[in-house]
């Protein structure tokens, strides 16, 4: 592990201490961490909900099954064959 170090006004210095003894963190580095860590899933959901909505006002829907896919694979494999006769 590596070590970051952070300077805090008193206030937030007090509060982290205050969050460390009543949200049963060991340490102050044990409750950043999971600050992080809930960042990270935050900005996760972000992206994911920003993609969904993405494809909401993409267009009219379309039906994905098998048969898309099939056609998806097999226009990839004759666009493949054709770049590789141009070589």
């Amino acid at each position: 592990m590596t070590t970051l170090n952070i300077s805090l006004p008193e206030s937030m210095k007090d509060f982290v201490e205050s969050q460390i003894r009543e949200g049963g963190y060991s340490t102050a580095s044990e409750y950043v961490r999971e600050l992080i860590r809930e960042a990270k899933k935050r900005s996760a959901r972000d992206k994911l909900e920003q993609l969904v909505l993405e494809g909401v006002n993409s267009g009219p829907p379309i039906r994905v099954d098998d048969e898309y896919f099939n056609r998806k694979k097999a226009a990839f494999k004759s666009r493949h064959r054709a770049s590789k006769r141009r070589k």
